[in-house]
């Protein structure tokens, strides 16, 4: 299917790994050029040399932290004018929320909502001149359903949700979206990582802990970030336009719900 968006630049925040390349590397096979943004430098240029070489589009590379301004400054001079801006940002780890300090609290807020709503400000009223914009926030399953441990990720997405209730149909009828995937148990190093965590709870094993967690879900699996990038380049799609403000749930049937 075409996509209608060759040609078009998207800037794909925390793209180095996980489900941001998964993203990247969707928009790239959709004929995007594509900036791609890390904070490691060694592990995006190792990223941006397997998705040019899988794709033949064109990368651009940013190793900034988006969560400053410093590090926003530096994604939007290598990209002043991006079509596409997924917002992506690692979470807080896991954690009992008792054990959450202001500090951590706060910083955990700046990533999940402070951030994204800072790159949709110095983004969307140029997309709204051009008549052409999607804006796509990656947040999570447990904006809808509690997931063990996080609370301060599921507060800080759940207001970036509502947040941006108001501001998508302020500019809807300029050609610019705004919308969010919720993931469920996708196969990442930050699901391995959580995956660790319980089954020290536990006192199980790694794989025990995972064989739990997706005995969970109707699909019986963890979604693979493949799955999850061709989703958000849809969403990202000329034929897109008409869908704002929605939150697509992929969690392979967790979240039990008729609506």
């Amino acid at each position: 299917m075409d996509l209608g968006i060759a040609g078009r630049k998207a800037i794909v925040c925390g793209s180095s790994r996980g489900l941001g390349r998964a993203c990247a590397t969707s928009l790239a096979q959709a004929g995007c050029t594509v900036v791609v943004n890390g904070i490691d430098p060694s592990r995006l240029a190792e990223t941006a040399g397997e998705i040019r070489r899988a794709t033949n589009a064109e990368i651009i590379e940013v190793a900034a932290d988006v969560t400053t301004p410093q590090g926003q400054d530096v994604l939007f001079a290598a990209c002043p004018e991006p079509d596409i801006l997924i917002t992506n940002a690692g979470g807080p780890p896991y954690k009992d929320f008792r054990e959450l300090e202001r500090e951590a609290m706060l910083t955990g807020v700046t990533w999940n909502m402070i951030t994204p709503i800072e790159l949709i400000q110095r983004t969307v009223d140029a997309m709204s001149e051009r008549g052409f914009g999607r804006i796509l926030n990656i947040t999570s399953v447990s904006v809808k359903m509690p997931v063990f441990g996080l609370d301060l990720s599921s507060g800080a997405r759940a207001g970036l949700t509502a947040f941006c209730a108001g501001v998508c149909r302020s500019v809807a009828h300029t050609g610019v979206t705004i919308n969010h995937i919720q993931p469920g148990f996708f196969d990442t190093d930050r699901y391995r990582g959580g995956i660790d965590v319980t089954a020290q709870a536990l006192g199980i094993s790694h794989d025990e802990a995972h064989a739990q967690r997706v005995a969970m879900v109707p699909a019986k699996r963890a979604g693979t970030p493949e799955e999850f990038g061709e989703a958000a380049a849809f969403l990202c799609s000329a034929q897109a336009g008409y869908i704002t403000g929605q939150s697509l749930l992929l969690d392979g049937g967790l979240y039990n719900s008729s609506f």
